[in-house]
């Protein structure tokens, strides 16, 4: 049997003490028959590509080739040195929006999940929109004509 000094790692941190006392290794905190949490990285990502493939169908033509996606935070500053939420890039015909300045910077007047899927939504129409040089609002008439 070989003696482990204080400074020596045996494996790796994640898997030391996972089979404890010989039960085995540990299951998942859900359960083998409950389905898995869900993130906000998952939430986001869901409700990003839910509104893309919306405004896709309505938009068949002029959204057919154009690609949707997240990246974590924007790699460069503006220059009014204000956190970018999104960037579009019209020659690649992508937008790439970025999930934490969305999540972190907005100002909901209510905190829950209902307001912060409105804002993730709003993010996507309004760089839609940037891309498409319309009015967000524009992009969508019959959803709001009921108010």
């Amino acid at each position: 049997m070989a003696k482990i000094s204080r400074g020596e790692v045996r494996g790796s941190p994640r898997t030391a003490g996972r089979d404890r006392h010989g039960r085995g290794i540990r299951a998942s905190v859900t359960g083998p028959r409950l389905p898995r949490l869900h993130t906000r990285v998952d939430v986001f990502a869901a409700t990003v590509a839910a509104t893309a493939e919306y405004l896709k169908d309505l938009w068949p033509n002029e959204l057919a080739d154009v690609h949707v996606e997240i990246a974590g935070v924007p790699t460069t500053v503006t220059e009014n040195r204000r956190v970018r939420r999104w960037l579009v890039l019209p020659d690649e015909r992508r937008i790439i929006l970025f999930r934490l300045p969305i999540e972190r910077l907005a100002r909901l007047h209510r905190n829950d999940d209902l307001h912060r899927r409105m804002m993730i939504e709003a993010c996507v129409f309004r760089a839609v929109a940037e891309l498409l040089g319309k009015d967000p609002w524009d992009l969508a008439p019959e959803r709001f004509r009921h108010f």
